[in-house]
């Protein structure tokens, strides 16, 4: 399992740095649109669509900070540490699927086994932590069993 951890961690750090750069280029188009429309002097109509181009900006600009804390955090964590008991960067196998414990990622599928990564601060999170092969937790009325910890 330890050469598919390798491989699902290399997924979600090409994952986020793909999220990171994709809105860098969204602002950077964006930008350029802004520059095009200052040219303009259409009145009330150049007025509100620059004010929509400005939240739209904005809401980039958050979206970006946000993948680029993600990144901070999912680059601080040692995923070569192994533990008997679930710790931030655990792989674990569970009878739902693996679940990486890092930042919440969303969904890949590596080796066509799908993978969640999930912040140890979320619900699964929290009661995972500390967990050991052979415990079973319920969260939301599903039943995981821990068949392993990587």
């Amino acid at each position: 399992m330890t050469e598919l951890k390798q491989k699902v961690c290399a997924r979600y750090l090409q994952s986020i740095h793909d999220k990171i750069n994709m809105l860098q280029k969204v602002l950077d188009d964006l930008r350029e649109s802004g520059k095009n429309e200052t040219k303009s002097t259409a009145g009330d109509k150049h007025e509100t669509a620059l004010a929509m181009l400005q939240i739209e900006q904005e809401n980039k600009r958050n979206q970006l900070k946000a993948a680029q804390e993600q990144l901070a955090i999912f680059s601080r964590i040692d995923f070569s540490l192994r533990s008997e008991k679930v710790i931030n960067g655990s792989l674990v196998c569970t009878n739902k699927g693996y679940l990486l414990l890092s930042t919440a990622a969303g969904k890949a599928i590596v080796d066509e086994k799908t993978v969640i990564a999930l912040s140890p601060q979320s619900p699964l999170g929290m009661k995972l932590m500390g967990a050991c092969v052979g415990d079973s937790i319920i969260v939301n009325n599903i039943l995981y069993n821990i068949e392993e910890i990587c």
